[in-house]
């Protein structure tokens, strides 16, 4: 659908609700919509908003392009906001990722290109992720009064969190490794909310508010 000279994927949902996207790194824009909802409806619901779908889309368009990693020593990667230089040292006796001092040394077996290094880092930054996750979701189950029955890490895309409320499972994104902890902290919140809320109602936002009341600053921290 075009609206406004701008280009809006539709995707239709068992909801109730309208929900309108722009989603980073290019300010892609999808609207999700009830299933018996007309194409008109959607597109007076997206031209009402079209201001300030522009703006976020400028937005992103203005925020400078992420590095493409070669993972080569003299990188810069972050691991819970601080940056560390990468040092790769090949024909190890095991693929192997520390912190040595404001190093970050990575151990490869032989000889490895771009997309093992990759993996290998990503697999070291699942286990940074993982062990403090746990802590977190266990302190703040108690302070919400909710429980998960599961939750899981993975790559996404688009968000940085989901939560199935159905299921009672949480996913979070592998990528809150390279961000300051309260951001994973900031997500996890979120996330117990929404087995309480499942929309971001104003009663979830206020629930949001009592317990995390600076959440909009570290929002604003996780996605600069």
């Amino acid at each position: 659908m075009q609206v406004g000279g701008v280009s809006i994927e539709v995707v239709r949902k068992k909801i109730k609700n309208m929900h309108l996207y722009v989603l980073p790194p290019d300010g892609n824009v999808r609207i999700s919509a009830p299933v018996k909802v007309s194409s008109e409806t959607i597109r007076l619901f997206a031209l009402t908003n079209i201001g300030w779908i522009k703006s976020k889309i400028t937005a992103f368009e203005s925020q400078p392009r992420q590095t493409v990693w070669e993972y080569i020593s003299g990188e810069s990667h972050y691991l819970w906001g601080k940056p560390c230089r990468l040092k790769v040292i090949e024909y190890a006796r095991t693929h192997n990722v520390s912190i040595q001092s404001e190093l970050l040394v990575m151990k490869t077996r032989g000889k490895t290109e771009t997309a093992e290094r990759k993996a290998i880092l990503n697999e070291w930054y699942r286990k940074e992720l993982k062990g403090k996750i746990p802590c977190l979701i266990s302190l703040w189950q108690r302070r919400i009064g909710v429980t998960v029955d599961s939750w899981q890490v993975k790559n996404m895309r688009t968000k940085w969190g989901s939560c199935n409320v159905r299921a009672r499972r949480i996913w979070l994104n592998l990528q809150l490794a390279k961000k300051p902890v309260e951001c994973l902290e900031y997500i996890i919140v979120h996330e117990l909310c929404h087995l309480i809320y499942r929309n971001h109602s104003q009663d979830f936002t206020a629930l949001l508010t009592k317990h995390l009341p600076n959440w909009r600053d570290v929002q604003k921290l996780l996605n600069s």
